[in-house]
């Protein structure tokens, strides 16, 4: 199986202080939309064998783990030690029958260094033997009521390993499952909006929307040097960006006026959109959404470039992907915040309605991260003719940059 042939997936794993501590790998063969476990694991191996060393495991996961689907036959071969034990857990699928030969591999993989999962985990005697093996026990949430889940946390507790509740889709349900004991969640529950509510707008977050709007405008730099004046702490965070990728200049940056010509409008305008999601009150850092709006942002960036050679139809890309997530951080309708900053018409249909050439791509984007690979082989074909191949490198890109990005910010 060729490399071009496969559709990387990837998924975060979240801890109790709503840090990303991990993500979830999934390859599949674009063959088949269905993706049966038999190519699953091929696509899987395909990557280990072909394609690992060529991403290179940072530029995927950054400094995070990464959990990755075997089955009974790839755990049984040499494959899996092929992988850095040091960054990934081998993830038990449920298929697995538990015989003799499973328990004495993960018990060999155990004193080799590895981390073991147990996937969509459900009450039965037979996994006891790999209990007093395994690290994580993964538990589905669409598979459990909540007395079920209630009953498997109980019994668990008997085993020193770590409860993971996978498929989490809202904050609420992360919250019960946070006070049942679970100490991972997986899932993008963190990237939904909320009901909008009377809190009070966050000072910052209003400067750095009335900021942006300027700059799209194309204000004069003295009418946005004034509104950086009265906000101390964004002067800070542009003063120490711009000294940190200003190489090229011989004496620090020193005014407002000075970094923003260094900068660029340009370049101000993508740290502005940026820097909005490093303000969430109480968020650590770097927070799930600064990296899910980063990887979007620079994903339909780079697609947007296979599409047109136009350089304001790749920053309108960028600007749709970071944008699309905007109401999940301030409480105002995105519509308001789309009149707000002035935007044309094509990327307000493309944000608003997932219309026009833009809204295609972006969701294709959004496929992606939802690993629905029937999806999103049916929006590839209506993107211009955007390979699967192009679709994978850009995603990769993505998420080394959106690394970057995170590590640069801090």
């Amino acid at each position: 199986m060729e490399t071009q042939d496969i559709f990387l997936g990837r998924q975060p794993i979240l801890d109790r202080d709503q840090r990303i501590v991990a993500y979830e790998l999934l390859f599949r063969s674009a063959n088949t939309a269905s993706a049966s476990i038999s190519d699953d694991m091929q696509a899987t191996a395909s990557v280990i064998h072909h394609a690992f060393s060529e991403m290179g495991v940072h530029a995927v996961l950054g400094t995070q783990l990464g959990f990755i689907n075997v089955s009974a036959d790839m755990l049984l071969s040499d494959l899996v030690e092929f992988l850095p034990k040091s960054q990934i857990v081998l993830e038990l699928l449920e298929t697995i029958i538990v015989t003799e030969a499973v328990v004495e591999r993960c018990r060999a993989l155990k004193l080799l260094g590895f981390a073991l999962a147990l996937d969509d985990f459900v009450y039965d005697d037979t996994y006891l033997p790999l209990l007093a093996l395994v690290d994580i026990v993964k538990v589905d949430m669409l598979q459990h009521t909540q007395d079920e889940l209630r009953s498997a946390v109980s019994r668990l507790k008997q085993w020193p390993v770590k409860l993971l509740a996978e498929k989490v889709d809202s904050a609420e349900q992360a919250a019960y499952c946070q006070a049942l004991g679970f100490d991972l969640f997986q899932g993008y529950y963190f990237a939904r909006p909320s009901v909008l509510s009377a809190r009070r707008a966050d000072p910052a977050q209003v400067a750095l929307t009335q900021l942006l709007g300027l700059v799209l405008r194309d204000a004069d730099t003295q009418q946005i040097e004034q509104v950086f004046k009265q906000h101390p702490g964004l002067t800070y965070n542009l003063m120490r960006l711009v000294n940190s990728v200003a190489s090229g200049v011989r004496h620090s940056i020193a005014s407002v006026s000075q970094a923003i010509m260094v900068l660029g409008r340009k370049q101000l305008q993508r740290w502005l959109q940026l820097l909005l999601f490093t303000l969430q009150a109480g968020a650590p850092y770097p927070s799930p959404l600064l990296l899910l709006a980063a990887t979007r942002g620079r994903m339909m960036e780079l697609l947007a470039g296979k599409q047109q050679c136009s350089v304001d139809y790749c920053d309108e890309g960028f600007m749709a992907g970071i944008l699309s997530l905007i109401d999940v951080l301030i409480d105002r309708p995105l519509a308001d915040i789309i009149g707000e900053l002035g935007l044309g018409e094509r990327l307000a249909a493309a944000l608003l309605r997932r219309e026009g050439e833009m809204g295609a791509l972006l969701q294709l984007v959004e496929s992606v991260e939802h690993h629905d690979l029937s999806r999103t082989l049916s929006l590839l074909a209506q993107c211009g003719g955007l390979s699967l191949s192009e679709l994978t490198m850009a995603e990769i890109e993505a998420m080394c940059w959106a690394n970057q990005v995170a590590e640069a910010t801090a």
